[in-house]
């Protein structure tokens, strides 16, 4: 048991300094989408990682992710004035640009040396990059800066893709691991009458048979459950550290997945992306997206006070721990299995409210569990984060499995004869893309 205490503590830990959040910070991660900064418009204000910042658009068209903190006397700069390509402190008006270098005090007269006073005063500004509608930030050594995650959507035109994103008051960990669950949809996002439906391939056998082989960037899983006399395979690709790729019930539905972005050690962004491949959604299509039937769940704009007070921006679940996630117990024995509305406000409902590590809100204790084989995707992705947490955190492993320079993986869920999941790579190659796995990895 104290094994499996200390693994969580790796495993749910994201601040500076902390084993796994060093490794978080050798990835591009999303920070926001483009959409919520224009330019000299208002900042957004973020915690990433444990770390306050603040993100603005400049007068360019720049993003700039930064210290969330005047360094003159700890003023927010979210109160800031957004001008002349510079975020300025209200306070006395110290400025900075989208890199965090100090353009301006202007509360001092001017020493001879005023350009080293002002490389002196800059404070921390990250490195952004803008792709698929979302502002990406990288957090970690610069000599080790990876390029962007190579996914299909980032390349996409607008209308072809839907992101989203949204607060989850849990720790990373339980949203991520839901994700690579691939029992949890004959249960808890089952129908009663599921018949000609279709979650109808996943009802008939809630014991799937996992299979799971490594790759070059994470893995990649088969979840095989009987059907009718053959099998529905639900494949899904994961990439560090916490991306997955997953293929829609219906092709219509286009291609999607999640990330989760650790807010601090209690409270998660969790990202979601959908993209056509070969045409602009519709309007129709764009609506029942954001209906939160599936991903986002449904969400409004607003602020959020993190545990310690401080204040981030973001958009909440109107269906959430206060009102039960609007749980309607006619529709449990009726309709739907859990009586919750969408598919992620079930997720939710259950990972904000798991049994919890005494004195760590948001975060599940996992010496009480009893995993079992159709949880072994989750304990492989656990194994893998720790070993390369720890690997980083000694300093031994200079390159982590980047997706940026390897071709982007594919995803699949279909019904075949085929039994054997090499046998059904082989037949489907463009779920690897060319990438390699480790075929002897269970």
């Amino acid at each position: 048991m104290a094994e499996t205490e200390d693994l969580n503590n790796i495993l749910t830990r994201v601040g500076p300094d902390t084993a796994m959040g060093n490794l978080f910070r050798r990835f591009w991660h999303p920070a926001l989408l483009g959409a919520e900064v224009e330019r000299d418009g208002s900042p957004v204000r973020l915690r990433i990682l444990g770390e306050d910042l603040v993100a603005f658009r400049d007068t360019s068209g720049r993003i700039g992710i930064i210290s969330a903190y005047c360094p003159h006397r700890g003023a927010p700069l979210y109160f800031g004035r957004n001008e002349d390509c510079g975020l300025r402190c209200v306070y006395h008006g110290w400025k900075f640009d989208v890199s965090g270098r100090c353009q301006d005090v202007p509360n001092i007269v001017p020493p001879d040396n005023f350009d080293k006073v002002k490389q002196r005063l800059s404070i921390i500004g990250y490195p952004v990059e803008e792709a698929g509608g979302i502002a990406w930030v990288y957090m970690g050594p610069l000599d080790h800066k990876p390029p962007l995650p190579n996914m299909a959507w980032l390349s996409l035109p607008p209308e072809q893709v839907h992101v989203s994103r949204w607060l989850q008051r849990s720790n990373w960990a339980q949203g991520f691991e839901g994700e690579i669950d691939s029992a949890h949809l004959s249960f808890i996002h089952g129908l009663k009458n599921y018949k000609g439906t279709m979650q109808e391939v996943v009802m008939q056998d809630g014991a799937p048979k996992i299979v799971i082989r490594e790759t070059e960037t994470g893995f990649v899983y088969g979840a095989r459950r009987d059907y009718n006399g053959g099998y529905y395979w639900r494949v899904t690709n994961w990439l560090l550290p916490t991306w997955s790729v997953t293929a829609p019930f219906v092709e219509s539905q286009g291609y999607h997945g999640r990330a989760w972005l650790p807010i601090d050690d209690e409270h998660t962004c969790s990202f979601a992306y959908k993209y056509q491949p070969n045409r602009p959604y519709t309007e129709e299509e764009i609506a029942d997206t954001d209906s939160g039937w599936t991903f986002p769940p449904r969400i409004e704009k607003g602020t959020y006070a993190l545990g310690d007070g401080t204040v981030i921006d973001t958009f909440l679940p109107i269906a959430n721990r206060e009102n039960d996630y609007l749980i309607d117990r006619l529709s449990q024995q009726s309709v739907k299995y859990s009586g919750i509305y969408g598919i992620n406000e079930e997720d939710r409902g259950i990972q904000e409210g798991m049994r919890m590590v005494p004195g760590r809100p948001g975060t599940i204790d996992r010496r009480f569990e009893n995993l079992v084989q159709s949880d072994a995707a989750i304990l492989a992705a656990r194994r893998k984060l720790v070993k390369l947490a720890r690997e980083v955190d000694a300093g031994r492993n200079s390159e982590l499995g980047q997706s940026g320079d390897l071709p982007p993986l594919g995803a699949i869920g279909l019904v075949t004869p085929i039994a054997d999941f090499d046998e059904l790579l082989a037949a489907y190659p463009e779920v690897m893309s060319q990438q390699k796995i480790n075929i002897a990895a269970e």
